[in-house]
């Protein structure tokens, strides 16, 4: 049972739509030979339900059917109204309501649809970050239905988070954004998201929310990050289904930074930015190579802080000839968090499992962790291969991820031991 949301709080685990487009991709294709690994790294995370087409006869049921179906698992429903007159300033995505006055009756019925229990809803993407197509009557105009928007949800359902759109933190400076959200009533909303549908790294996000936060001057107010595809960070400024993109990490409320409700998955990976396919049309290579580049969760991700391993892989030999030498390297840092990557390099004969230990010189602890099965007992780390990848041949190499948090400094692991041998 999730826990409703407080003033500067969020606690819950996030829906997992069954009726996905993963998931419906899935369920067509399971011969496919990408469908293992899209499965385990895509389809069993909780994504964002878009509600883009206008259909202002439908909207509240079809609202109302989702947060059901969420309030049924006892999850937190993540939706994204997508429906801003000239959204997207014509572009790929283009569409939304016909007029202002036909958006505020169609936000109307769907903040009907939410029901009374914890809900998060990022509202209108782009809306305020690209407003170069637009007038300064017609930024006015957007603004207060925005506002209304805002305002008949809250009226609706209490419980309900809403924030508004913060671009990104290469897009538009942190006092334009801070601006352009005081004009839309970011006031008597939760707060912003950024990062939605793009690739900037966490931690470039979270120094820009609080640039933003100090700039709007409300400590209420709190940031919601779209990490979906972040795990690699961005292709320089291309935003459009650019090559060699990772998914990010797992979604949670528990993000250890207090001016951060949640990191979240609101763009589901796979579906298309507009480039290699229609926009939102789950594209399958998309997803695959998001999935193979991830830094993010596989589906049963083994993290046991207390706890040790107890059982040995079966067949390694115990010492591997020639050595091996371990790339430790901490791909995104923030206030009491980090990512990071290990690539072992096997320089001895070829090895059929692994199992690698190393330690923490601080208090680092390991919370989430992808393409190992990690265990930490003190400072003292245990990862195993996930059987998928547990052959290295001579002079190959593995690599996996994880998610710690840090109090402190956060010096870099050392000691790596791969099947007992010391590695360089």
């Amino acid at each position: 049972m999730y826990s409703p949301a407080n003033a500067g709080t969020l606690s819950g685990s996030f829906y997992a739509d069954p009726n996905s487009s993963v998931k419906r991709w899935l369920a067509a294709n399971p011969n496919d030979s990408r469908a293992p690994l899209i499965a385990s790294r895509i389809g069993s995370q909780p994504q964002g339900k878009w509600f883009a087409t206008y259909n202002p006869s439908t909207v509240q049921s079809e609202v109302s059917a989702y947060v059901g179906a969420a309030n049924a698992a006892n999850q937190i429903p993540l939706l994204i109204p997508y429906m801003v007159p000239n959204r997207d300033c014509g572009g790929a995505s283009a569409g939304g309501a016909p007029t202002y006055s036909a958006y505020n009756t169609w936000a109307q019925s769907f903040a009907n649809g939410l029901g009374n229990r914890t809900a998060v809803i990022l509202l209108e993407p782009d809306s305020l970050a690209l407003q170069t197509c637009l007038s300064a009557s017609e930024k006015a105009t957007r603004n207060s239905s925005l506002s209304f928007a805002v305002n008949a949800i809250k009226s609706v359902n209490p419980n309900a988070r809403v924030y508004l759109d913060a671009g990104h933190s290469a897009w538009n400076s942190a006092t334009d954004t801070a601006s352009r959200l005081v004009a839309a009533g970011v006031g008597n909303s939760a707060g912003f998201y950024s990062n939605l549908s793009n690739f900037r790294w966490t931690a470039d996000e979270i120094n820009f929310g609080r640039n933003v936060l100090n700039a709007i001057g409300n400590s209420a107010l709190h940031q919601v990050i779209d990490v979906s595809r972040n795990g690699r960070g961005p292709a320089g400024s291309e935003w459009c289904d650019p090559a060699g993109r990772g998914t990010g990490v797992a979604p949670t409320t528990n993000t250890g930074e207090s001016t951060v409700d949640a990191v979240v998955w609101a763009k589901p990976p796979g579906e298309a930015d507009g480039c290699a396919a229609g926009a939102g049309t789950f594209v399958p290579d998309l997803a695959y190579q998001l999935a193979l580049n991830g830094v993010g969760p596989t589906s049963s991700p083994s993290i046991s802080p207390s706890a040790s391993p107890s059982v040995s892989p079966s067949v390694s030999p115990s010492n591997p000839v020639g050595g091996c030498v371990v790339a430790y390297r901490v791909d995104s840092q923030w206030q009491n968090g980090f990512t990071a990557t290990v690539t072992i390099t096997n320089r001895g004969p070829a090895i059929s499992s692994w199992t690698l230990t190393f330690g923490f010189p601080g208090s680092q602890q390991v919370t989430n962790a992808w393409n190992a099965q990690v265990t930490q007992a003190g400072s003292q780390v245990t990862a195993r291969d996930a059987g998928w990848n547990g052959p290295i041949a001579s002079n190959g190499t593995a690599s996996f991820g994880f998610q710690a948090s840090y109090g402190g400094s956060n010096g870099p692991a050392s000691g790596f031991k791969l099947n007992g041998a010391a590695c360089n």
